[in-house]
């Protein structure tokens, strides 16, 4: 048997070798290039890149066979980024044709907005606008998610702030599919930290309790400690303060509410239970969205939306687009498709800033490989 130092070396050798090949691959690749360019060929040929792959995994044997599609789904990406910076950006996806027709005059941030946001006044949703905007902002709040893209998309607000997802019960899909379905743009984001407390009527006790009332989430994150209450009956709402509020409105000493402490305050309730919430660090992560492109100061965060080929290696190569342009995911989330059963919507957020080269040549190459693109914004990441 060799000694591991010559087993090196000989690895070192074959090494050698393959570093010549590639760079012989790399110069046919760019004649292919130059060929394309001439004759107004797309670069990416999915067809013909899944031939290949399937071709060189018959090279190998079985188990060697998966090591190979991968080693070559990334020599055929760096082969795609070589052919781009040849022939330049075509704009060949609908969706990236939008986005780089508004993203060339981004609207500048507003002063003294308009900012709507899902609930009452003590919601969690309204401290995340406070948050972000101060706490002088002018502020609304409305009864549905979707009525918030709704009044953006009639002009009557500048921005809407919403909850995309929880660190104890993950992502809110009802926003998520909202994105899918008007045209806008996430323009910054913000956090709270959920503190859930048990709130009542002045002399109510816990004895007196028989229903709570909460947000579906609110119910869910508290969940250890109204198992330790089984006789407590609860009942779902739309929005953790409007429970306040309707309890505060009934006269009930048997009503409770599961919301902030400074809904308490606001409507007058006593609070019961401190911290009730079953995760302490219990966190809700806000977007900020608009009608329009904004690009702040500091954006550092990119967020698109496509959908892939339901075909084996199509996400990997979305993988490899980041890693081949040095671009960290920090974000994925799957939503399924209306009327296209087992068929997914894809939400995609990695660290980057529009205008430099690689996040940008990622962008067009990220349109190419999957379909129904859209770039939601660039932003800075704010969560604390």
């Amino acid at each position: 048997m060799e000694d591991l130092q010559s087993l090196r070396t000989r690895i070192d050798d074959i090494d050698q070798q393959i570093v010549e090949l590639f760079r012989q691959r790399m110069e046919l690749t760019a004649q292919v290039g130059k060929y394309k360019a001439a004759h107004g060929i797309p670069v990416l040929d999915r067809e013909r890149e899944r031939q290949v792959l399937w071709n060189k995994g018959q090279l190998v044997e079985q188990e060697l066979r998966p090591a190979v599609t991968t080693l070559f789904q990334t020599i055929m990406a760096l082969s795609r980024r070589q052919q781009r910076d040849m022939m330049g950006r075509a704009v060949d996806s609908p969706g990236l044709g939008r986005f780089l027709q508004v993203g060339g005059v981004p609207r500048q941030p507003v002063e003294c907005p308009q900012v709507i946001y899902q609930g009452v006044p003590g919601a969690y949703s309204e401290q995340a606008v406070i948050n972000f905007f101060g706490q002088g902002a002018e502020r609304k709040g409305l009864e549905q998610f979707e009525d918030c893209f709704r009044a953006m998309r009639e002009g009557q607000a500048h921005y809407a702030v919403l909850p995309i997802e929880n660190s104890s019960t993950g992502a809110i899909r009802q926003i998520y599919d909202l994105l899918t379905q008007y045209e806008c743009y996430m323009v910054g984001e913000t956090t709270v930290k959920v503190e859930h407390c048990l709130m009542a009527l002045k002399g109510a006790t816990l004895d007196t309790i028989t229903q709570v009332y909460s947000h579906e989430q609110g119910l869910f994150q508290c969940e250890r400690y109204l198992n330790a209450h089984p006789n407590w009956r609860q009942v779902p709402q739309k929005d953790t303060a409007g429970s306040a509020r309707m309890v505060a409105a009934s006269g009930d000493l048997t009503k409770g509410a599961i919301c902030s402490a400074r809904a308490a305050e606001l409507y007058g309730l006593d609070i019961l239970a401190w911290g009730i919430n079953d995760n302490h660090q219990n966190t809700t992560r806000f977007v900020v969205v608009s009608p329009e492109m904004e690009l702040r100061d500091g954006a550092d965060k990119i967020s698109t939306l496509f959908v892939l080929p339901h075909q084996a290696g199509s996400l990997y190569e979305i993988l490899t687009i980041l890693s081949i342009h040095g671009l960290n995911m920090v974000k994925l989330e799957s939503r399924p498709l209306p009327k296209r059963s087992w068929e997914y919507m894809f939400f995609l957020e990695f660290n980057g800033s529009l205008g430099h080269r690689d996040t940008d040549d990622a962008i067009q190459e990220l349109a190419q490989a999957a379909g129904q693109f859209r770039v939601l914004g660039n932003f800075r990441s704010n969560l604390n």
